[in-house]
């Protein structure tokens, strides 16, 4: 009696220091994967950040070349008034040449002449003005277009200082697009580098998942054995492909909604379809390279298609069979379909994918 006790004990110690084992080189190589993903997020976000300002500058540099253009049209506009402000100045300063020729020509008899032509005070004095508003009139002519040639010259000053500025502007941002540009180019280079290590990574890690599962297999097939000469742990299945392999797992009403509910979604109503699926979610909670609960497992990003779509949803709220509910309380109970105890993904077998066929989903250990 005491030798068969020695014998469990021993058989006991010897699969839990297994288990223990495997978990610990697991839970190290999954924080490996781990801080690669976080570093390959981390420059995936670096790099839409860069693309993204990529864009803004590209349209700001769009913006001021309009601007640019825009002011280097009132430039054209501004020298096309300023020529025709100086022809006008250089005609109205001929005429008034030919007008001050012709006085010098004629003499000042000419204007003694109307002068003296006057009929009373009054039109000797209205000629008098006559003769002098002709003066003024060319004099301020002159004057007026001289004001408007400087005006003119004043606006084209400002507005080549302002196509200046925008030029610097322009070519600021154009200098700025080439260096976000090369830090994109070398962020991809660092991001395909990353994804490079992070595929190893992966590979090496689903490699360990198989091992682990292997070991898991050996370790219940040896307790199988145990089972059957009386010496070891105890192994039952509850229905023809399923075995007890895992410990025992509580959960509040909510999680094992939700289990049951995903169970549902995810299987034909027959215990083994549903036990599958069960399964893989199990192994997913008892790895540390998934969530380690029921909801975080079903929930997270891109892995359940009835989380995504709402059907988990409806099936929560229209409520499930007890067949769900049975199934998902022996998985707690460590129940797992013996034929995909070592897989953590499955797909509908009408994806084509490579794997184990269990009621219309195939299931394999890793991408």
């Amino acid at each position: 009696m005491k030798k068969t006790t020695k014998c469990r004990l021993r058989s006991c110690i010897t699969l839990a220091c297994t288990f223990a084992l495997l978990g610990s080189t697991l839970s190290v190589q999954a924080t490996d994967v781990q801080n690669l993903e976080n570093q390959t997020s981390n420059l995936q976000n670096q790099l839409s950040d860069i693309n993204t300002e990529l864009v803004s500058i590209s349209d700001e540099i769009h913006n001021l070349q309009w601007q640019v253009e825009s002011v280097s049209g009132e430039i054209a506009r501004t020298q096309a008034d300023l020529a025709d402000a100086h022809a006008k100045e250089d005609q109205q300063y001929a005429d008034m040449k030919s007008r001050i020729k012709y006085m010098y020509e004629t003499g000042d008899s000419s204007f003694l002449e109307m002068l003296c032509s006057a009929e009373d005070m009054t039109d000797f004095l209205n000629k008098a003005d006559f003769i002098q508003n002709v003066s003024d009139y060319d004099r301020n002519m002159i004057t007026e277009l001289q004001n408007t040639q400087a005006a003119i010259a004043q606006e084209q000053e400002t507005l080549e200082t302002q196509q200046d500025y925008l030029l610097q502007v322009q070519n600021d941002a154009t200098d700025k697009q080439a260096e976000l540009e090369r830090k994109a180019a070398e962020t991809s280079t660092d991001l395909a580098a990353f994804n490079s290590q992070l595929s190893d990574a992966r590979a090496a890690e689903a490699q360990r998942l198989a091992e682990e599962a292997a070991a898991q297999a050996a370790a219940v097939a040896a307790a199988e054995a145990a089972a059957a000469s009386g010496s070891g742990v105890q192994v039952d299945g509850s229905e023809s492909g399923s075995v007890n392999v895992g410990s025992p797992i509580s959960v509040d009403a909510s999680e094992l909604d939700v289990f049951a509910a995903i169970l549902a979604c995810e299987a034909y109503q027959q215990y083994d379809y549903m036990l599958a699926v069960a399964t893989v979610i199990m192994n997913r909670v008892n790895s540390s390279a998934f969530p380690n609960t029921i909801s975080g497992v079903v929930f997270a990003p891109g892995q359940f298609e009835p989380a995504m779509t709402g059907r988990l949803e409806n099936a929560l709220a229209s409520g499930n069979t007890d067949l769900a509910y049975q199934v998902a309380q022996d998985a707690l109970n460590g129940a797992r379909l013996a034929s995909v105890s070592d897989c953590y993904y499955f797909l509908s077998s009408w994806t084509g994918h490579s794997g184990i066929d269990v009621g219309g989903n195939v299931f394999f250990q890793s991408w």
